[in-house]
This record gives structure tokens, C-alpha cells and sequence, in this order.
């Protein structure tokens, strides 16, 4: 399965002044394939260990923190020799042994020739009490896979080739807009998470009985996200995190003019109606990488961080595919688009997960008095208003408030019809599947 963070791997291992890679992201969302898939096609030998398979590697690292040292000792357990100006190590689920993440930093200043990758659970990384090596690694963030990548897994290799023709701000086809379309309902049952994908691709050619194998893989996933809230936030604290996760659907459908809603405070927890009882929880998910939270800011103005305030907020799941089988909505109503209110919220979260995919962090909503624009994205110097829409009904009365307001260069409405820039009117329509590829015109 092809991962577009690959090139970013590459471009790690070219750099001069590199330093351990620490791979961070979501449970499920593929950070072990995609560095073993690397080791093997970039390295001439690669050596993976695993600290919460192997214990008997946890000693290797409580004598001391001398990267040589280390590296002799696990070559003794693999039983190979590790070269270290040419072979990759990679430490997975790192969080289960501190002293291997605190070791890092000194991998980085003892040993900065070795191309060393690091793995794990962000609950168990930024939610313990390790030494963490700040500023001593380098970064990269993975998300489940986007739209474009879950075509290329069901080896739609043509329709992602023209996703990327320079030349696609003109008119889609018809023919080529119907296809993607119904990509795209089927990758609102299946959502991003790699396991999850390969199942739907596996019995593919049988409809019903692959979106039923989706559904079942999810529910065993969302049962395993629970398994790790429980161990990593303690009992009482992961009651509140798992009551907080499970609403969210039931806060997105509470629509406004047909835009999800803000948080609400009130009713989540038992006897907690304020944002300073709910924090910590909260906390919890968007460290753990298992929501998306996107500010509202009242004024449209840069940077849009100054106008954002912590308790006004959205809150997305990470993978779209989780959100329906945490709403418990049947995979044939998503395939027949015929789900309500339901769809708003949907397609709402599958552009916030598209644009987490495109390196947009924050994500920025916009509301004054009763007008709402789902997504503000800040380019350059300029502000540029989106507002989604599920279905073919485009009527944009809050964008064109905000667009009386505050002049944007134009403003964007994704939707299901085919793509459509219109620079007189300064509108360009957007099919909702290429949300990762805005904008097409800066």
C-alpha cells in the first residue's frame, strides 16, 4: 500500500544535519508498515525492534544512555552486526520503554550518522511521564490515508493520475465525476485506517459482504481505542474520554443552518456543564491524535490564532470510517447517500480529515451572530472562506455574508458537483473529493 508520507521519509534520509525520526499518529494508522515498507526499499538492511513485544530489550537501555554501547547490545539479540552508516533501526511502540525515548537525544548527539526511526502510540508518548527529548528529534506526522491514497490502494491508478494533472481546474468529466463520487461514498463507510482498508479491498467485488467486513473490523478497532484509553488515562478519566469520543456524532448532527454545531458542554458528562471540567479529557483525545478540534473565531482576520478562543471549538474523529460506526449508521444508508441531516456533518469531517492530511494545522471555522462558514484556511496573506455542502443544494447564504464583510480573493463551495471555477463571480466550486487539493488557484 502506497503511502505518499514516503517521499518525506526519503527526503529525512537525504538531509545533512538529520536527526532520529520519530513517527507520530493515531493508533492503526500505519506507522509500522510504512517504516519496515521503507527499510526494505531504501536501506541495504533494516533492524526492527519492538518494545512491547521484546521486554528483553527494556535492560538493554537501564545501564546507561551510550548510543554505541546500545547498538552493539541489540545486534547481540538479533544476532547480526548493525552497520551504522548504512542500515536502518527502528524502535516501535517506543512508549513502552522511556529510557529508549529518552535515549534519542543522544542518538542525535552521539551518533548522528545512524538513521534511526522511532514509533508509537501518541497516548503512550505525550500522555506518560517520560523524559521526552525536545528538540533532539525530528517529526513526522501520519494521519490515515486520504482520499487520493485510498484510490491509489484500489489501484484506481487512472483516477488518481488525473486527480493530479496540472490541468484538472477545468471542467471534470461527467463520466470521471461519477466515478470519484462513488469512491468517495464508499470511502465514508471505509474511512482511512489501513486495516480497515485492506479488509473493504479483500472482498471488494462483493458489495455488501465487504462494507459488512468494514463495519465489523471498525467496531473491533473502536473496542481496541477503548482497551488503550483505559490503560493510558486511568479509570475514572477514561470514563470521561470514551463519553466524550462516543458524542461526538451526536454533537455534530445538532446542525446549524445546516453546519455542524460548536461543542456543547452540557449533558456529555454527568454533572460537568463547563469547558474546565471537561479539559482534561479533551486534552486527552486531541493529544492522542483521535480528534481533529477546529477553533471558531468570530473576526476573520490574521492571524486567525489571536481570535480563536480554547473553549469555542469543533470537534471532528480523526477517520471519517470510525465516525459511522461510532453514530452506528448502516454502511447502505452512507452508500445511498440517504441519511439525513447525517451528511452535513459527514462530509464536514471527511474535508477537516482531507485538509489534517495536507499539513493544515489549526483548522479555523468562522461565526458571527447566525452566520457560519465551516473552514477558514489562511494562505499567504489572505484568508479564503470555505463552506461544505453534502449533496447538490448550494445555497450559501453565510458565505456571502462573510464575503460582504471581508472581501475575500474569492470563496469556495464544496459540494457533490463537478468542479467549477468561475473567476468573474470570484466563486469556485468544488467537488468534495478534492478538498486535499485546495487550493487549485492561489
Amino acid at each position: 500500500m502506497e503511502r505518499y508520507c514516503t517521499q518525506k521519509l526519503k527526503e529525512w534520509k537525504n538531509k545533512k544535519e538529520r536527526k532520529p525520526l520519530l513517527v507520530k499518529g493515531a493508533r492503526q494508522v500505519g506507522k509500522t508498515y510504512i517504516l519496515k515498507h521503507f527499510g526494505q526499499t531504501s536501506f541495504p538492511h533494516f533492524h526492527y525492534f519492538n518494545f512491547e513485544k521484546q521486554q528483553e530489550l527494556h535492560p538493554i537501555f537501564e545501564k546507561n544512555l551510550d548510543p554505541k554501547r546500545i547498538v552493539q547490545e541489540l545486534g547481540l539479540v538479533i544476532k547480526q552486526s548493525i552497520q551504522i552508516d548504512q542500515d536502518l533501526v527502528i524502535f516501535d511502540e517506543i512508549q513502552h520503554c522511556p529510557k529508549a525515548l529518552t535515549s534519542l537525544k543522544y542518538f542525535n548527539e552521539d551518533l548522528p550518522q545512524l538513521a534511526l526511526c522511532a514509533a508509537g502510540s501518541l497516548i503512550g508518548i505525550y500522555l506518560s511521564d517520560t523524559s521526552f527529548p525536545v528538540g533532539m528529534v525530528d517529526f513526522l506526522k501520519m494521519t490515515p490515508l486520504s482520499f487520493e491514497e485510498f484510490l491509489s490502494a484500489c489501484g484506481e491508478k487512472e483516477l488518481v493520475t488525473f486527480l493530479n494533472n496540472p490541468e484538472k481546474q477545468r471542467a471534470i468529466p461527467l463520466v470521471i465525476h461519477n466515478q470519484l463520487w462513488d469512491f468517495f461514498k464508499t470511502y465514508l463507510i471505509v474511512g482511512g485506517l489501513p486495516e480497515v482498508v485492506v479488509t473493504y479491498i479483500n472482498v471488494r467485488d462483493d458489495l455488501y459482504s465487504a462494507l459488512s467486513a468494514v463495519r465489523s473490523k471498525q467496531d473491533n478497532l473502536i473496542q481496541a481505542y477503548y482497551a488503550d484509553i483505559a490503560k493510558h488515562s486511568g479509570k475514572q478519566n477514561a470514563m470521561h474520554v470514551v463519553e466524550i469520543w462516543k458524542n461526538i456524532p451526536q454533537q455534530l448532527s445538532q446542525t446549524q443552518d445546516g453546519s455542524a454545531s460548536k461543542f456543547k458542554f452540557k449533558g456529555v458528562i454527568p454533572g460537568a456543564s463547563k469547558y474546565s471540567r471537561l479539559m482534561g479529557p479533551l486534552h486527552w483525545l486531541i493529544t492522542a491524535g483521535m480528534v481533529i478540534k477546529v477553533p471558531l473565531v468570530e473576526k476573520s482576520s490574521l492571524p486567525l490564532s489571536a481570535y480563536a478562543r480554547e473553549h469555542i471549538f469543533k470537534l471532528y474523529v480523526f477517520d471519517v470510517g470510525l465516525l459511522g460506526a461510532l453514530a452506528s449508521l448502516q454502511p447502505k444508508a452512507i452508500w445511498d447517500y440517504d441519511y439525513g441531516s447525517y451528511k452535513g456533518f459527514f462530509a464536514e469531517n471527511f474535508v477537516a480529515q482531507e485538509f489534517r492530511f495536507s499539513g493544515v494545522d489549526p483548522i479555523y471555522s468562522w461565526n458571527e451572530k447566525t452566520a457560519e462558514v465551516e473552514f477558514l484556511r489562511e494562505i499567504g496573506s489572505q484568508i479564503y472562506p470555505i463552506e461544505v455542502k453534502s449533496g447538490w443544494v448550494t445555497k450559501a447564504k453565510s458565505l456571502m455574508v462573510y464575503a460582504q464583510k471581508y472581501a475575500p480573493p474569492y470563496r469556495t463551495i464544496m459540494s457533490a458537483h463537478p468542479l467549477k471555477i468561475d473567476p468573474s463571480s470570484k466563486v469556485h466550486r468544488y467537488p468534495l473529493y478534492l478538498a486535499s487539493h485546495f487550493p487549485l488557484i492561489a
